[in-house]
Formats: structure tokens, C-alpha cells, sequence
């Protein structure tokens, strides 16, 4: 049990209790909690241990004993007991990308759809939009998450993949039988939705590594344990989790290995057999000499090309780049200046709009746009027209207070059955004028 499994635990409470329309101020204390909890990492049983949780902001002493109990048990009782209040239907419906608490309460308690294959059918049929605000869509979006969901046990969405990543590699990098340890496969090259997750590893003592991953409190069930190689499925998303140890001297190549889709690794042995070499997981050889493993470095420089990021490893063109060194740079999170799309908490955003602004900035952020849900959307408590005054307002006086970002005013417009917009013209036309005015005049 870590800080990431309490926190998450403290998540679905808070999503719970949003599907059965309670206290938005009792839900919005969990999700504090959970943000905060998941931020300290191991420093929270160092605050457990010293009786100190309460000195963590939004953490309260109901909550310190709730985070007590779980460390202690492994569980929560209160959190076991809330579950048995909801059909486990409605809680899978939480699972599907896009669709959030506020939406399956109302889809739960106006249209009583208990499963995702009801939903579906209610999509299909158009029934949903007998809920105020949900247009075809609305509609689209949501059958296509029940198809990628469908897919679960094939593909994984990337951010949740990351995130279940993060979790044994925290677990994995405390153990001091561990020197090196990187995720590889499709996870690392970032695509869209991975398969399973590889997890490369060396150390001196590979039994200690597996019986301490194989233990892990997020390991549902053990697929294969062997003494450089295990395999186990997730607790929670049910996806697989691959470790393997390597030597020291192979690590690179390893994760060279492991790291490039099928073409991309194909394309890479040709051209190490063209200059006489073999390549495979182990290293680089020339007949039976090593030339290169250690790193992945070291290998495309003795390839005489320039280092492809994971990113590109797929074989579409970017081996042939690299020889040439003409590889395109890649967009980092240093290069972003800005986001354009971003809710507050006038309508389903979680943080206020000047707590948004200062986080921006210490983000690096230049700007951030604030686009807040149009009028029509009941269901993501869309702005009426003087709340859209209002919020212009405050955006003015943040940016006088605040130097170093610039927070424009926008909003997500529904377009309406007949092909109007959610707003008058004149609406549109004053948020315009009023990021003008804020743009040349800070």
C-alpha cells in the first residue's frame, strides 16, 4: 500500500459520491485530499508514523483516521460500504474516456441506466437526449469510449497506463537491489493505448527484484515468476505488467530492444547486418565481440546515425532521417507556452480561476484561456449570461494582480439544434473585445 493507492481510493469516494448527488463541498474535500495525499509520497507514512496528517492541508481528523485505517488494513470500511450503495454497472460506467461523476449521476438518476450495455443502447437510440444538454455528440463520444473500454483487456489508454507504470517503477526504485530501471515497450514510445507495460531492470540479486515485484500490493495475480522474468496482472485495470533484470553490460540494448515496434527493431537488424554486425537484446556484436549494449546511445553512434527518441521508433521514415542527422526536433514540455482550453470552477472545473493562473505560470505558461461550458449544458453547470459578465470581470482583475501570465476569457459554445450558438452575438463579441483590451494594455 503507497501513497497512490490511498489517494486513489479517496478519488472513488469522491466519484461516488458524486454519481449519488451528495454535498458538492464533501466531494470536493476528497478530491483535495486525494490530490494532496498522491503529492506526498512516502512522506505520508513518515506523517502517520509522527501523528502529523492533520498538518496536511484539506486533511482533517476524519480523514487522518480514514488514511490511518487504510494504511494499516490495506482497505477503508466507510469506502467498502459506499460501493454496495451503487450498482457496480453505474461504476464502470466511470471507465469510460470523457464521461465524468456528474454525468453518470444524472444518466443514473433521471434515465435509471445501470450498465454500460444500457447506456450504449440509450446512446444508440438517441434516448439520452432526453437529459438536458447531451446533443449527438455527446452521444458519439460516448459510444466510442464504450468500444475502447471494450477493448480494456487488449489496449490501455496511455495516461491511465502511465500512471499504473509510475506506480511499480516508485515501488521498484526504493528497493536498493535495484541499479537501473526503465519502461519500455509501447508505453515508452507514447502511443495512443498500450497493450501491457515492460519494465526493464538490473541488479545483482534478480530473486529479491521478483519476489518484491510479484508482492506488490497492486498485483492482482501472478502470471509467471521466474528468476529474471516475471509476469503479473494489475488489481484494479487488469492489465499485464512485464519485469524483466538484465545484465549490467546490456541494459541499452535491452531497452533498445524492447522499446521499438516490430518494423522499427526489423529495420535496424538489416542495416546492422549491411555493416556486418548483429543486433539483438543482448548487445551489438561483431562475430562474437561485443561493440555495444551499455547504452542505447552507444549504439546508434556506433551505427553512425543520430539518436531516435522512442517516440519515433515505429519505421516511418525515421532510420533514414537519422542517417542523414536530419531527424525533426520534438515538442517538449518546455516548449509549451500556453493552454487554450481549460474549466474553472464557474462551471465543471475543479480550482478557481486565479489558482489555475498561478499554476500556469509556475508551469512556464505564457497564457491560459479559461472556456468554461456554454449556458445549454445543465449537466456541466454551463455559464448563464451575467455569470459570463461576472467571470470577464474577475479575469480582469487576476490579470492586474497578476504578472508574468496573461489568463484570457473564453468559453466551449454549444451549437444548438437549428445551428445557433449557446450565446448572443454580443456575448462573443465582449469577450473579444475584452481579451483585446487585456492584450494591449496588461
Amino acid at each position: 500500500m503507497n501513497s497512490q493507492d490511498i489517494a486513489r481510493i479517496f478519488k472513488e469516494i469522491a466519484e461516488i459520491l458524486a454519481i449519488k448527488g451528495e454535498n458538492p463541498f464533501r466531494i470536493r474535500a476528497y478530491e483535495k485530499a486525494a490530490q494532496n495525499i498522491e503529492s506526498l509520497g512516502d512522506e505520508l507514512f513518515t506523517l502517520i508514523k509522527e501523528d502529523k496528517l492533520t498538518s496536511v492541508p484539506g486533511i482533517g481528523k476524519d480523514l487522518a483516521e480514514k488514511i490511518k485505517e487504510i494504511a494499516a488494513t490495506g482497505k477503508l470500511k466507510a469506502y467498502e460500504d459506499l460501493k454496495k450503495e451503487i450498482p457496480s454497472g453505474v461504476l464502470d460506467m466511470l471507465k469510460i474516456p470523457g464521461l465524468g461523476p456528474k454525468t453518470v449521476h444524472a444518466i443514473y438518476q433521471k434515465l435509471k441506466i445501470d450498465t454500460i450495455e444500457k447506456l450504449k443502447k440509450a446512446a444508440q437510440d438517441k434516448s439520452l437526449t432526453k437529459l438536458e444538454g447531451v446533443r449527438e455528440k455527446t452521444m458519439e463520444n460516448i459510444l466510442k469510449g464504450i468500444e475502447l473500454i471494450k477493448k480494456g483487456g487488449e489496449r490501455t489508454p496511455l495516461y491511465f497506463a502511465l500512471n499504473i507504470a509510475k506506480g511499480f517503477l516508485d515501488e521498484l526504485k526504493k528497493l536498493k537491489e535495484v541499479d537501473k530501471i526503465e519502461a519500455a515497450g509501447s508505453l515508452r514510445r507514447k502511443k495512443e493505448t498500450v497493450r501491457d507495460i515492460d519494465i526493464l531492470v538490473t541488479s545483482e540479486k534478480p530473486a529479491r527484484v521478483m519476489d518484491a515485484f510479484t508482492s506488490l500490493s497492486m498485483v492482482k495475480r501472478v502470471l509467471a515468476k521466474g528468476e529474471t522474468k516475471s509476469s503479473v496482472i494489475t488489481r484494479d485495470s487488469n492489465i499485464q505488467v512485464d519485469l524483466r533484470v538484465v545484465e549490467k553490460n546490456s541494459f541499452g540494448s535491452a531497452l533498445f530492444y524492447f522499446t521499438g515496434s516490430k518494423q522499427f527493431n526489423i529495420k535496424m537488424r538489416q542495416l546492422a547486418i549491411k555493416k556486418g554486425y548483429k543486433i539483438n537484446e543482448y548487445g551489438v556484436f561483431k562475430g562474437e565481440k561485443s561493440l555495444a549494449g551499455k547504452t542505447e546511445e552507444d549504439i546508434f553512434s556506433l551505427m553512425k546515425m543520430a539518436y531516435i527518441a522512442p517516440e519515433l521508433r515505429e519505421d516511418r521514415g525515421e532510420v533514414e532521417e537519422a542517417l542523414k542527422n536530419s531527424l525533426p526536433k520534438l515538442i517538449e514540455l518546455k516548449d509549451i507556452r500556453g493552454d487554450l482550453h481549460v474549466h474553472s470552477n464557474y462551471s465543471d472545473g475543479s480550482s478557481s480561476i486565479e489558482k489555475i493562473a498561478k499554476t500556469a505560470k509556475d508551469l512556464g505558461y505564457q497564457y491560459i484561456a479559461v472556456t468554461d461550458h456554454s449556458q445549454s449544458l445543465k449537466i456541466a453547470r454551463g455559464l448563464d449570461k451575467k455569470e459570463v459578465y461576472r467571470k470577464i470581470e474577475e479575469v480582469k482583475k487576476i490579470n492586474k494582480k497578476l504578472k508574468g501570465i496573461r489568463v484570457l476569457c473564453g468559453t466551449e459554445v454549444d451549437i444548438l439544434s437549428d445551428g445557433a450558438l449557446d450565446y448572443p452575438d454580443s456575448i462573443a463579441l465582449f469577450c473579444v473585445y475584452a481579451g483585446w483590451i487585456m492584450s494591449r494594455y496588461p
